[in-house]
């Protein structure tokens, strides 16, 4: 039976009773994440992106199956955590550069060749990562979150994960986009490829983002998340309350705000960053 068969089966049946082959196919999701060879969400050949709703039951199904453990490696790092999501299998074979700190990568995730962790991040079950890209300090990877080629996640940064509802999509930050300093990305965001948000930038799903250039606002709907376009420059900013007491108060409220498009000076600048790797 395919692996998204088992995993829908064991998934649908009710309580907490699970039996060795059933952990073992946990295990087997556990391991085609850690491969790449599935993925919480895919990007399809129109452009968008669709949830794997088994991958992410499979997800969850860990936390079902497991029980708490000691997972601690001696006495300098403690962990208490469920045995089936202990820290992510890796070695100098899969060219992954983890440089010394107190980083952690949760089993089932996916880092490809070329991914830099720097000192101390974090990346959560589910994650895809792709090739080049640089994790910064302090920086998170939730649950899910599917990164692209050459992305900077700078440090601070906040990549929320979506695992619940099982069909709604996770954070998307496609190839070369570079996430300032304490951005926060959540609530299933997409970020085109190539775009740059500028520090403090905080995109959810009820966040307006307005585009001076093309002069449009986004915003999440009924029918889709909040995606930011390809190449748009982002910058933290405010708008103004238009109530009456908001009016007499001198009150503003967050909004991001896409200043530019992606020039020659702003691929200059991103291109610094190459550096670092």
């Amino acid at each position: 039976m395919p692996l998204r068969e088992q995993i829908e089966a064991i998934a649908a049946r009710p309580g907490n009773e699970f039996s060795p082959e059933d952990k073992a196919v946990f295990e087997d999701l556990k391991t085609a994440l850690n491969r790449g060879e599935v993925r919480a969400a895919e990007k399809t050949a129109s452009g968008k992106w669709q949830v794997n709703t088994w991958v992410k039951q499979g997800i969850l199904l860990g936390f079902r199956i497991g029980a708490i453990a000691d997972m601690s490696t001696g006495e300098s790092f403690k962990f208490f955590d469920k045995d089936t999501y202990p820290t992510r299998p890796t070695t100098i074979k899969d060219n992954v550069r983890i440089v010394p700190g107190g980083s952690t990568i949760r089993d089932g995730a996916y880092i490809a060749p070329g991914v830099v962790c720097m000192p101390p991040m974090f990346v959560n079950a589910g994650a895809y990562v792709d090739a080049g890209t640089m994790i910064d300090s302090h920086a998170l990877v939730g649950s899910c979150a599917q990164i692209g080629k050459r992305v900077h996640i700078s440090a601070a940064a906040q990549i929320g994960g979506v695992l619940e509802p099982v069909g709604a999509v996770p954070v998307i930050i496609e190839d070369d986009v570079l996430v300032g300093g304490n951005c926060g990305v959540y609530e299933g965001t997409i970020v085109r490829e190539r775009a740059v948000l500028a520090s403090g930038t905080i995109l959810t799903g009820s966040t307006p983002v307005y585009d001076l250039v093309k002069d449009e606002i986004y915003q999440r709907t009924t029918d889709g998340p909040l995606e930011i376009p390809a190449g748009a420059v982002v910058v933290p900013g405010s708008r103004a309350v238009t109530t009456a007491r908001g009016r007499e108060w001198g009150l503003s409220l967050y909004a991001a705000i896409i200043v530019k498009y992606r020039d020659e000076k702003t691929d200059t600048a991103v291109r610094l960053e190459d550096y670092l790797r």
